[in-house]
């Protein structure tokens, strides 16, 4: 695979392919980005190019627009906020064809965006040939191709698979930066290797629990996933969430840890409550205690002193999946403490996008080794799967 600095840049047009899937909320003068974490995550490789005179047309998606244009998945506020961060004026084309009447206006070093790439239907199709037909149609704006929206890495989309097909490409900085870090989780992690999974449902974590598995020394499992792990040891969870079509799964999963000497650990308290909400009665219990009609929703104190105690020592962490349901400030304490341990550990500490990272923005826990853009995609990493955007990737002309 080549790299960013292989591409001759000076001039030429070139496709950015970013993830700037923010969300937005209403402002004074229309909606506005809410956190710009991904669109700051994206500035370094922009930067590159237009410091070596590459004419820049970002493309990207935001939300899930059901085929076609809709004003609220706009682009235009995300493009405003790249603008401010970057120093110039990033105007937004409505299609293809305006794209690359702009674009063959461009000076060096300008940015411009293309539309919400989600506004046609062919960007997402599972017909290959729709989708090249996309990708023909989005490579006739520029001549070269970068790949910076580690988050989509593990789609078969047109403005991520199909267009790397079709012309000279290479990693921007922060896909490369994603993929230096987590081939070192698979190939070379430091030990001891402690993984800490949460969210919310078993069954979105089977495969890379597998995997995981093979290689860590402790795997520490919080979040309502954890409800069937305790239920396939024996335990009344009350009204917590569970998934019983996994819990055979599950128990194929504690005797493998058990049998290949990982240090699998579930929380052995819980906080609960009678609603899923703020400002309710709360209570800690053993995680075998749940009464009937309660819920957990977020780990205890001791399951954090235990977690905390273990991840201390690591000299690798991967955390993927909040504590509980950390939105809520009565349920939040399992989440910002465990992260706030990772991000004091010595060793290289890995979080794996998703709710996790916005856990962080939230608490405002510094001091991680690296924060991925990515949750599906790092898992699909983490899985050993091979992605399909990276792929094309090392197959482009």
């Amino acid at each position: 695979m080549r790299s960013l600095a292989d591409l001759d840049v000076t001039g030429r047009v070139v496709l950015l392919r970013s993830d700037l899937n923010v969300p937005l909320r209403d402002g004074v003068h229309g909606p506005e980005v809410a956190d710009d974490t991904r669109i700051r995550a994206s500035v370094a490789t922009i930067q590159n190019l237009r410091t070596r005179g590459a004419r820049v047309v970002v493309i990207s998606h935001l939300g899930r627009p059901k085929g076609g244009p809709d004003p609220k998945y706009s682009l235009t506020p995300v493009a405003a906020r790249l603008g401010e961060l970057l120093g110039l004026s990033v105007l937004v084309a409505a299609d293809i064809p305006q794209a690359r009447t702009m674009a063959a206006a461009l000076s060096d070093g300008d940015v411009m965006c293309l539309e919400n790439i989600r506004f046609d239907p062919r960007e997402t199709s599972k017909d290959p040939a729709v989708r090249q037909e996309l990708a023909g149609e989005l490579s006739s704006i520029g001549e070269l191709f970068v790949s910076d929206g580690f988050g989509v890495e593990h789609r078969e989309q047109a403005s991520v698979s199909d267009i790397a097909r079709l012309l000279p490409s290479a990693p921007g900085l922060l896909v490369q930066t994603e993929v230096d870090v987590f081939t070192k989780l698979l190939e070379n992690p430091e030990r001891p290797y402690v993984v800490v999974l949460g969210g919310s449902k078993v069954s979105d974590k089977l495969a890379v629990i597998g995997k995981l598995l093979e290689h860590v020394d402790h795997l520490l499992i919080g979040g309502g996933m954890a409800f069937t792990f305790l239920a396939a040891q024996g335990y009344e969870v009350g009204r917590s969430l569970l998934e019983t079509d996994q819990i055979e799964t599950v128990r194929g999963f504690l005797a493998a840890a058990k049998g290949r000497g990982v240090d699998l650990r579930l929380p052995v308290d819980l906080v609960i409550s009678e609603k899923f909400a703020g400002g309710v009665e709360t209570r800690v219990v053993p995680a075998d205690a749940v009464p009937t009609g309660w819920m957990g929703l977020d780990i205890g104190p001791a399951t954090i002193a235990e977690f905390e105690s273990v991840i201390s020592q690591a000299r690798t962490v991967v955390w993927n999946g909040p504590m509980g349901v950390f939105e809520i400030a009565e349920f939040s304490r399992g989440t910002q403490l465990v992260g706030e341990a990772i991000a004091a550990c010595p060793g290289m500490t890995v979080v794996g996008g998703g709710d996790s990272a916005a856990a962080v923005a939230m608490f405002g826990i510094e001091g991680f080794s690296h924060v991925s853009t990515g949750g599906g995609a790092s898992l699909e990493f983490l899985e050993g799967k091979a992605l399909p955007g990276l792929v094309a990737l090392e197959n482009s002309l």
